[in-house]
C-alpha cells in the first residue's frame, strides 16, 4: 500500500487552470505580435487577434486589463529579442568604443527588421506614465519594466566601462542610456521612412533620400560623440 501523500483534488485542478491560462494569455500575445508584424501596430484591431487565435473578443479582455496591457506585454517579446541581439553586439568587442558601436549598430539592425517593434515602443512612451499605470496591470508593468531594463542594462554596463577606462565622460550613464534608447526610437522613424526634408531656398522645401546605413552612421557617430563628452544631457 502506498505511503505517498496525495494530491487534493481541488488543487490539481487549480494547477491546470492556472496552466491554460498561461497559454491561452501566451496565444493571444503571440497571435499580436504575428499581427503587429504583418500589418502594423496601428492595424491591428483586437477583432482581428481574436479571430486569429479563435476565440471570442470578450475572452481576451479576460485575460488582459485592455488594449494598452495586451500591447505593453506583446512590446515585452521584442525586447526580449531586442536584449539578445544586444548582448551579442557587445560581446563582438572588448573596448568600449567598439563594443558601443556594435551595441548601437544591432539596435539599428533590429529596429529597421522590425518596424512594429518600434511603433509599439512608441506608443507606449507616448502614454503619459499616470495613464499607463491606470490601464496597465501592476504585474504587466513590472514585466515591460523588466524588459526595458534588460536592454538598457546591456548599454549602461558599456557606457560605465568607457567612464572607468577614460574613454566616455559621462556623469549618468543609467541617464545617457535612457537617452540614446529613446532618441534612437525617434532616429529609426527615419530610417523607415528614408526622407530628408531641408529647404533649397527659402520656403521652398527640398525631399532627398537616406539610407539605412545613413541612420546607422548618424546613430554611432552620436553615441561615440555624446558619451565621449561632446554633448552634454540638458543641465549637466
Amino acid at each position: 500500500m502506498s505511503t505517498e501523500p496525495s494530491t487534493p483534488t481541488g488543487a490539481t485542478r487549480g494547477t491546470t487552470a492556472a496552466a491554460r491560462r498561461r497559454l491561452r494569455e501566451a496565444e493571444i500575445i503571440a497571435a499580436t505580435r504575428a499581427l503587429f508584424d504583418e500589418r502594423g501596430v496601428r492595424d491591428a484591431q483586437i477583432e482581428d487577434i481574436a479571430r486569429a487565435v479563435g476565440i471570442n473578443r470578450a475572452i481576451i479582455y479576460r485575460h488582459f486589463t485592455g488594449k494598452e496591457e495586451l500591447f505593453a506585454l506583446t512590446l515585452v517579446q521584442y525586447l526580449d529579442e531586442l536584449r539578445d541581439a544586444l548582448r551579442s553586439g557587445a560581446a563582438t568587442a572588448d573596448e568600449p568604443r567598439a563594443q558601443l558601436q556594435r551595441l548601437t549598430e544591432a539596435f539599428v539592425d533590429y529596429g529597421l527588421a522590425h518596424p512594429a517593434f518600434v511603433d509599439c515602443a512608441q506608443s507606449i512612451m507616448r502614454r503619459p506614465g499616470g495613464d499607463l499605470l491606470e490601464e496597465v496591470s501592476e504585474s504587466a508593468m513590472f514585466r515591460l519594466g523588466q524588459a526595458i531594463s534588460g536592454c538598457l542594462a546591456v548599454l549602461t554596463q558599456t557606457i560605465e566601462a568607457g567612464v572607468a577606462s577614460g574613454d566616455f565622460q559621462v556623469d549618468d550613464p543609467g541617464l545617457l542610456a535612457n537617452m540614446l534608447y529613446a532618441s534612437g526610437l525617434g532616429t529609426l522613424q527615419l530610417g523607415r521612412v528614408a526622407m530628408l526634408v531641408s529647404e533649397e531656398a527659402p520656403g521652398v522645401p527640398r525631399i532627398s533620400r537616406i539610407s539605412a546605413e545613413q541612420v546607422r552612421d548618424h546613430m554611432v557617430t552620436t553615441a561615440l560623440a555624446v558619451a565621449s563628452g561632446g554633448t552634454r544631457p540638458p543641465g549637466r
